[in-house]
């Protein structure tokens, strides 16, 4: 009998301690509470801070009322506050509807929980991040209050920044660039608006702070109109920074007006995982061309992208247009500087020869042809002119056509391509591989194309760039140019292609 009693003993205390561990499987999870007693401990701490901000900015307002009451901003400072304790007070009432949740105790409520948490976290940081910007604000008159002297030498240095823009020199230049680029004066005089605006507001700053700029010298505060003297100071500091800026821009965008330039692809090189592009730049002013070659690293895409355009350019940028406006659909170098048939502009003229007529660069142009042509010029028909004209005026890439093999004649497929650059890092990688140009252990020195050094095998064979620091070129194979005697031809702004407007 004794042995059936303990026997119900130890299934009654099994079955009770079974219904306890049940039921803490039901209880609201541990995180969750944490988190409810941390967020409990931060809403108290950013109520107290609610109150100092409001009495540290209401000690300051009313000890500095001379100040305070000539600020806009300050004016604002009750309402903001106001608000601020009012949204904390909903952040509050979130805390109160956890604490219910908290005594319930109930698994199920733990997705509630979380959703009421984050909503008062949100509303408990925002009451705070406005309340904490009133008092900054107020802090930061207070202390330029407290400098005065030093906020005049500023606003000296700012009026000063300002002058130094040469205003009325920059007007001069932009009245030329407007003369020389008439389809730019809009935009020119759009900017240039702006500019002298922003000079001028900065200007009339100064003289009419002239009085407050004084007393603020001298530190005499009960002469300070603060109502004058911050907002004229606030109005010269963004001048300082935008008119110089600005002026700047605008001189720099007339610059380009005059500036062609291009951005050629002149070999690739795929190694360890890298793909770099070497890209030449040549630019073209007043006559005179520099050029400068560099290698890049590329994405894979870009390079694939790219792959087909090798001794092309693959953007130019023609006079009378900003930088920002250049073409970056790819062209046979060089075509750009081309006049329609039977016209000529800066850079050469068409001449007539068996019947056909050929583009000539002027003789100053010589070194941008070589460039462009990497020493390899050869005069250009007017037919073949023509078709790339067709291709860019649908926006496309032109190939042209080599009409002894019919295939490609520009890009890297391409015959003149490949003759041009067949001493390319690209070339002697195999880039060729299907050409008769490709690099090849003496295989290319018996060729019709192949120059007298090129013939010597003890003659350097290794690729040769132009630019910054390169040698002078040879004499490329191109048509006579013009004889010294003949006229200079009047200055236009030659066909460019790109944007319509």
């Amino acid at each position: 009998m004794e042995k059936t009693g303990l026997k119900l003993t130890a299934v009654v205390v099994a079955a009770l301690m079974a219904g306890v561990w049940f039921a803490g499987l039901d209880d609201l999870p541990r995180d969750v509470r944490a988190q409810i007693a941390a967020e409990r401990a931060q809403l108290a701490t950013a109520q107290k801070q609610l109150a100092a901000d409001k009495d540290a900015v209401s000690r300051e307002v009313a000890g500095e009322a001379a100040l305070f009451s000539s600020l806009p901003s300050a004016a604002l400072y009750s309402d903001r506050l106001a608000r601020s304790e009012s949204v904390l007070a909903g952040a509050a009432r979130d805390m109160e509807q956890l604490a219910r949740i908290e005594k319930a105790n109930r698994r199920t409520d733990a997705a509630q929980a979380q959703q009421i948490l984050a909503h008062e976290k949100s509303t408990r940081a925002a009451a705070l991040a406005d309340a904490d910007a009133v008092r900054k604000d107020a802090d930061g008159w207070v202390e330029r209050k407290n400098h005065l002297p030093e906020e005049a030498r500023e606003m000296e240095r700012d009026y000063q920044a300002v002058r130094g823009a040469d205003v009325a020199g920059l007007a001069a230049v932009v009245t030329k660039a407007e003369s020389d680029w008439p389809e730019k004066k809009g935009d020119l005089e759009a900017r240039l608006a702006a500019v002298r605006s922003a000079a001028e507001d900065a200007e009339d700053s100064w003289q009419k702070s002239a009085a407050a700029r004084a007393a603020a010298a001298s530190n005499e505060t009960a002469k300070v109109d603060f109502a004058v003297l911050f907002p004229a100071a606030d109005r010269l500091h963004t001048a300082a920074a935008e008119v110089p800026a600005k002026a700047a821009e605008l001189k720099s965008l007339t610059g380009q007006l005059y500036t062609s330039w291009d951005k050629l692809l002149v070999d690739m090189r795929s190694r360890g995982g890298r793909w770099e592009q070497q890209l030449r730049t040549v630019r073209t002013r007043d006559g005179k061309t520099t050029s400068d070659d560099n290698w890049v690293e590329v994405s894979k895409a870009q390079y694939q992208a790219m792959e087909r355009n090798l001794g092309m350019a693959v953007e130019h940028k023609g006079p009378g247009r900003y930088d920002a406006e250049s073409e970056r659909v790819a062209q046979p170098a060089g075509f750009a500087y081309m006049a329609p048939p039977g016209q000529s502009n800066q850079y050469g003229y068409w001449q007539r020869s068996g019947g056909q007529s050929f583009w000539v660069f002027y003789g100053q142009y010589a070194l941008l042809r070589d460039l462009l042509f990497n020493r390899d010029y050869r005069p250009l028909d007017s037919r073949e002119y023509q078709d790339y004209r067709d291709y860019r005026q649908r926006n496309q890439t032109y190939y042209g056509r080599d009409t002894d093999s019919g295939g490609q004649k520009y890009g890297t497929a391409g015959s003149s391509t490949q003759e041009r650059y067949s001493g390319s890092t690209f070339s002697r990688g195999g880039g060729f591989k299907d050409s008769k140009y490709a690099s090849k252990p003496g295989g290319y020195r018996d060729s019709q194309y192949a120059t007298p050094s090129m013939r010597d095998p003890n003659a350097d064979h290794s690729p040769r760039t132009f630019g910054s620091g390169s040698s002078r070129p040879s004499t490329p194979r191109a048509m006579p140019r013009p004889a010294p005697s003949r006229p200079s031809m009047p200055r236009s702004p030659g066909r460019s292609f790109g944007r319509r407007r």
